[in-house]
């Protein structure tokens, strides 16, 4: 007699439910849709409780990232450290970070009932954040940045940032409860919307950059946190890295940006080959060279270092993780099409933008771009965020862009309002592979420079695609 417990009434069975998601997961990929997150869709909507049934089977639990920047790249650093630290892992490497892309992750490792890794690592859209933390009842979460980002579909930065105290004080009364332990903040310092969700709790790990040197003389049009939670008065920064990150304090009452445990000291920025820094962790100090350029990414590897801090990974451990991690999925990802390397830059808000173009500015010798501007519902439908974007920091520099994309002219004139000459600017309108075919026979004789990408996130997927239709690149989610 089977010791089963019967499905509830009107309930799917588990099992029934992950046999029918992964047939619907391998007709579309037949079928040649893709099928990323759709097994996982399927799932849910046969099985609502599906990712909290499934994560709960998880020998070592989750741990939880959001941010507006860089999520995909602060957990590939995350896997990378926790890999080489020995953690079998269920991770949604591809990116897709909502309830559908999490719950086809944890089918993916789904063997005779129960998960093959050991620990859940998700990256989570910051506006599917409350929901799946519910259900996935993480052991740490970190949140490391709020910048402005596609307001057609998540309104102004307040309504995040609200949303995410909301989770804050739900793990907080449900802990006071006695439902479970809760789960262990890790917050960026350097951010006032983020670093404010730790006002009332007394666990938090924080990380920040310490090193001024590597500050901005002055603040980022693109500013977007600047006053006080706390009394509403405008914030005085001291320094400014990214945006609004930076060292700050309130004037009226006193509130200021936490003192972080984690922390990067002594950073040199090296062009787009990567940076070097001192990782300063609560017991130690451990020099790091990454291989990923931009003070953003130092902000990724930060936030990736005190997460697995919090699970106890050793320092050593997390400097050489850091060191081994190669580019995200079209984050800073080179490529070598034909005789030439390309590399792609992936842009989607001013804050991200204007930090592509700091790491370009660094980059000796003239520019040649491929800029493609889309403007998809995952891109975000309105495109003026890029008059926001500081590309007057290397227009000066750019010998030669290549606009393409849904929303090719606006990028273009963009570029002439940034005092790019229209001698030097072209407008490509037949797809992706010709704007890059363009671009490769617009660029110098001099085969060893390279021509940098800076698509949106569908331009990115779909010059991708060409990329690997080239033999460029291994398929599109390697």
């Amino acid at each position: 007699m089977s010791t089963t417990s019967p499905a509830p009434t009107g309930r799917f069975p588990l099992s029934a439910a992950v046999a029918t998601a992964r047939l619907a997961g391998r007709a579309a990929r037949l079928g040649g849709r893709g099928g990323t997150s759709l097994p996982g869709k399927v799932l849910t909507r046969l099985r609502p409780d599906a990712i909290a049934r499934m994560s709960d089977r998880l020998d070592e639990g989750s741990v939880v990232l959001s941010a507006t920047n860089g999520k995909t790249t602060t957990a590939a650093l995350v896997a990378s450290i926790l890999e080489l630290h020995g953690t079998t892992l269920v991770h949604n490497r591809q990116g897709a970070n909502m309830a559908g892309g999490i719950a086809a992750s944890l089918l993916g490792s789904w063997r005779h009932g129960r998960p093959t890794g050991a620990l859940g690592l998700f990256e989570v859209d910051e506006f599917w954040l409350d929901g799946l933390v519910r259900s996935l009842r993480p052991r740490v979460v970190l949140l490391a940045n709020l910048f402005r980002d596609q307001l057609d579909r998540y309104g102004e930065l307040e309504a995040i940032a609200d949303r995410w105290h909301e989770i804050v004080a739900d793990d907080a009364a449900r802990t006071a409860a006695g439902d479970g332990p809760g789960f262990r903040l890790v917050l960026g310092s350097d951010d006032p919307a983020v670093a404010d969700l730790g006002l009332d709790r007394d666990d938090v790990l924080y990380f920040g950059v310490q090193d001024v040197s590597v500050a901005r003389e002055v603040a980022d049009h693109a500013s977007d946190a600047t006053t006080c939670r706390v009394c509403g008065a405008s914030y005085v920064y001291t320094a400014t890295f990214v945006g609004h990150l930076g060292h700050y304090r309130c004037p009226a009452c006193g509130h200021r940006r936490p003192d972080p445990q984690v922390t990067a000291e002594r950073v040199v920025l090296d062009a787009t080959r990567g940076s070097s820094f001192d990782l300063v962790l609560p017991d130690t100090t451990v020099p790091v060279r990454l291989h990923l350029p931009g003070l953003y990414n130092v902000y990724n590897a930060l936030g990736a270092a005190a997460l697995t801090h919090a699970l106890g990974v050793p320092a050593a451990t997390i400097a050489e993780g850091l060191g081994t991690t190669a580019a995200a999925f079209g984050r800073a990802e080179t490529v070598t099409v034909g005789d030439r390397e390309l590399q792609l830059l992936l842009v989607k808000n001013p804050a991200g933008a204007n930090e592509v173009a700091r790491t370009l500015a660094l980059a000796e010798g003239e520019l040649d771009l491929l800029a493609v501007l889309n403007d998809r519902i995952a891109d975000g439908r309105d495109v003026s965020w890029i008059w926001d974007a500081d590309l007057e920091a290397i227009a000066g520099r750019v010998r030669h862009v290549t606009c393409a994309g849904s929303r090719a002219e606006e990028m273009a004139v963009r570029w002439k309002y940034a005092g790019v000459a229209s001698s030097r600017i072209a407008v490509v309108k037949d797809g992706v592979g010709a704007a890059l075919d363009h671009a490769l026979a617009a660029a110098p004789e001099d085969h060893a420079v390279p021509i940098h990408a800076i698509p949106t996130y569908t331009a990115m997927l779909e010059l991708r695609e060409e990329l690997v239709r080239r033999g460029a690149a291994k398929g599109s989610f390697a």
